[in-house]
Order: structure tokens, then C-alpha cells, then sequence
């Protein structure tokens, strides 16, 4: 029996020559399959630039301390590709896909596609809609790849809620080089009749939501319109039209995540209604998970190489946007507990490196930039990157290696220092797979 990740490899080698811009190939596929994405639990759908794997995570944990059955498909994932297909068990927590049944699933879709030129996203998630039609759930949480409109996720014909995290500017040799084109491409997701919660958005990408989902009769509940967020001493006030909510601060950091936290609680209450008690929110949000996101590695191989009093971070964020929650996250971290600042940087190479980089100027005292091993795309030399630090007023060199960058940051400040590794998701995969000495699957 061949190995999951010998059938993904097969996989690959089905990718189009040219790509027909449409939901064909899916479609089709999917009609072969006896049409599995018809016969599924009640979908949630998320699209958005940033925050909807944290959307879809705090999501997940309001809905299963509610009592519910969680099915989550989410991408890229971080070590092993079985974490984008996680199934609701039956202690009611959901968890990735076991190897046995990710082969089966794999399989099957592999012999009833016979060969047709197929993206292997489009492939894998026609499994994944198999792997969720044989297995009870409440929900299903489904976040888009990439954009919305033409995404392979989009074929649910009627979800019962949709989400629209944070947009801006991201993919754009995909998805369009302005923030309207981009909008439009997300807001492809909506549905005639389906309500959809909105996160806090630019007013040009709002105007483009609110046209959208006019032309498709889609009823929207918008920050600033329906909702709204902040933090007070400590708590989370999420306030809607008719209700005030006092929540306990989110398990995930930064500032953002305020946004995404009510996101994720106004998004539940709307699918579970009178089901979801204040209880269960405030459990969901305590007990969230969300590997990547300014998550602190406290313990292993790399925080091991450093000497005790410093900090070691990891987080995915790759655009502009991303780079500007992460750098006032760490801003209000040195205001609290002030350390050097020190940046390990690797990134994917259409992301806009000096863009990302710009708003740690005058926060980082110096950045290192890395490879990523076994990216499935071109990334960024490790030259180009020191290149664009310079360029927004960055102190850079390059490093051969994650490890070889700490070793070097060791020499540079031997003393107590907060160390971010950051830059791409696949940057942030390898860092977890050496953290955890296993061996990464590709993307």
C-alpha cells in the first residue's frame, strides 16, 4: 500500500498544463465521487488575507466547548499534510486525519479521477469532501485556499454561514493587484440568502462586500455596522446590536486578535443561536489553539540553544499586513517586558519582503535571513532578503540555517533577548518539524 505522501507526490504530476480559471475540473471530479459535497454537515465557509486560520480556530474550540462535532479543513499545513483534513472524533474533539484513512481517501479519489489534469488542491480537498461525507459532524469549518470566487472550497452551493476575515494585499499575481480586485476574488464565497459575518475592513474593500453582496442577495453583518470589539481592563467586550458581551482576553496575542476573536464569537453565536451559551465562548476562547501565531516555543532543540531569560517566537504572517500586527505585538511586549528585539526572516519569493519587513524598523536591532528547506515554490535568497532590510533601515545578514541564525544571534548578544522567526508559513512548518525531530511534508 503506498504511503500518503507517495499518492500526494502522484498527485502533483496531474497539474494542469494550462489553467482553465474555473471550478471545472472540481466539479467533475467531485460528480464522479457521487457528489460528496452535497451530502455534508452544515458548512461554515471562511475566506479573507489574514486571520481566518485564526477565525476558524477560535471557531473550533467555541463550537466544540459548546458541545458540538467539529470537522475543520484548513491550508497549507505546518509539518504533516494530514493537519489540513481534521475529523471530529468522538470525544468530540476534532483531529487530524489518520494515515490509514488519508490513503483511503486519496486512493479513491485518485482511481475515480483517472488521470485528468487536476491542481492537487483541487484533488485533495475532493477527498477531504469524502473524508467529511462518511463521518457524522454538527459543522464543517471550511477555509478557502486562496482567494474565494474560483477557489475549489466554493463549490458548497449553500453554506449556512460565511465569513470574510481581514483583506489586503496578498497573491496578487493571483488574485489581482489592488485591494477592489482582491475583495471581489473573496467575495466570491457569498451566497444568495446566507448571512455573512464581516470582519474590520478598509472602506474601499467594504464598499466592494456590501456590492457583492447585493448583486448575489447575501445579508451581511459587518463590523462597525452590526458589531464591533475592543479590549477594556483585560476583558473583551464584543457588542452587537441588542447584547453587551464581557469576555476574557483571547489565548492568542496581539492586538489583532481582538478582531479576530469577536469575528470568530459573532460567527458562532450566528450558526449556533440559542444552542451557545456566554460559557461556552469563554471556554472556546481560553482553550484556543493556533499553532504559528506568535507562538513561544518554551521548550526543545532551539529555545535549548539560548541562553536562560531569553524568548524564542514563531510566526507565519507574510504580507504588509501581517508584518504590521506582528511588529505591534511586539511593540506592547517591549513596553511590558522590554528585551532586544532580533528577527529571523525567510519568505516565499513573490511575497513583498520590504513590505513585510517595514514596520519593524526602529524595533528590531538587527535581522538574519534564512533558506527554507523544501519549499514547494522559488523563495527569497537569503542575499535578496538582507537586500530589502537594508532597504527599510533594517541591520541584515544572511544565515545558512535556523540553528546556525541562533548560534549567530548568541554571539552577537549573549545575553537575555526576544527572537521572533518569522516570514512564511513554510518557514514556520520547518521551524515545528525541528522542534518536534521530524521530517516536514512538502506542500
Amino acid at each position: 500500500m503506498p504511503t500518503s505522501d507517495q499518492l500526494l507526490a502522484d498527485l502533483k504530476e496531474l497539474h494542469p498544463k494550462l489553467i482553465d480559471l474555473s471550478l471545472g475540473r472540481v466539479e467533475r471530479l467531485l460528480a464522479k465521487l457521487g457528489s460528496p459535497h452535497q451530502k455534508l454537515p452544515p458548512v461554515v465557509h471562511v475566506a479573507g488575507t489574514n486571520g481566518k486560520g485564526s477565525v476558524t480556530a477560535y471557531l473550533k474550540a467555541i463550537l466544540e466547548a459548546a458541545g458540538k462535532r467539529v470537522h475543520v479543513y484548513t491550508s497549507p499545513h505546518l509539518v504533516r499534510f494530514h493537519e489540513r483534513i481534521e475529523l471530529a472524533g468522538a470525544d468530540g474533539k476534532a483531529r487530524p486525519i489518520g494515515e490509514d484513512e488519508l490513503v483511503d481517501v486519496l486512493s479513491r479519489t485518485q482511481a475515480v479521477n483517472d488521470g485528468d489534469d487536476i491542481t492537487q488542491f483541487e484533488i485533495t480537498t475532493a477527498a477531504a469532501f469524502l473524508a467529511f461525507s462518511e463521518h457524522p459532524a454538527d459543522v464543517i469549518l471550511l477555509e478557502v485556499g486562496l482567494g474565494g470566487r474560483l477557489d475549489a472550497t466554493n463549490v458548497i452551493p449553500k453554506p449556512a454561514l460565511t465569513v470574510i476575515t481581514s483583506i489586503s494585499l496578498d497573491h496578487a499575481d493571483k488574485l489581482g493587484d489592488t485591494l477592489e480586485k482582491i475583495a471581489r476574488e473573496k467575495a466570491g464565497i457569498l451566497k444568495r440568502g446566507v448571512r455573512c459575518v464581516v470582519a474590520q475592513q478598509d472602506d474601499v474593500v467594504l464598499d466592494v462586500i456590501r456590492s457583492e453582496a447585493g448583486r448575489v442577495h447575501a445579508h451581511l453583518i459587518a463590523w462597525g455596522e452590526r458589531f464591533d470589539a475592543y479590549e477594556q481592563r483585560g476583558r473583551l467586550i464584543v457588542q452587537r446590536e441588542d447584547e453587551l458581551l464581557d469576555l476574557p482576553m483571547p489565548g492568542l496575542i496581539g492586538r489583532h486578535q481582538v478582531i479576530n476573536a469577536a469575528t470568530a464569537v459573532v460567527a458562532a453565536m450566528e450558526f449556533a443561536g440559542s444552542t451557545l451559551d456566554l460559557g461556552d465562548i469563554e471556554r472556546g476562547l481560553g482553550s484556543v489553539s493556533w499553532p504559528a501565531r506568535m507562538q513561544r516555543l518554551d521548550s526543545g532543540p532551539l529555545p535549548e540553544m539560548l541562553k536562560p531569560g531569553s524568548e524564542l517566537w514563531l510566526d507565519g504572517g507574510h504580507n504588509p499586513a501581517a508584518g504590521a500586527v506582528i511588529a505591534q505585538t511586539l511593540a506592547d511586549l517591549e513596553e511590558r517586558a522590554p528585551k532586544p528585539l532580533y528577527l529571523i526572516v525567510g519568505m516565499m519569493a513573490l511575497k513583498d519582503a520590504a513590505g513585510f519587513l517595514s514596520p519593524f524598523s526602529g524595533l528590531a536591532r538587527h535581522v538574519i535571513t534564512v533558506p527554507i528547506p523544501g519549499a514547494h515554490e522559488a523563495t527569497h535568497a537569503p542575499e535578496v532578503l538582507v537586500d530589502a532590510a537594508r532597504e527599510v533601515q533594517l541591520s541584515a545578514e544572511s544565515s545558512s540555517s535556523v540553528d546556525q541564525a541562533l548560534r549567530r544571534l548568541e554571539q552577537l548578544h549573549s545575553g537575555p533577548k526576544r527572537i521572533l522567526i518569522c516570514g512564511s508559513l513554510y518557514l514556520a512548518g520547518h521551524v515545528l518539524a525541528l522542534q518536534d525531530g521530524v521530517a516536514p511534508q512538502p506542500n
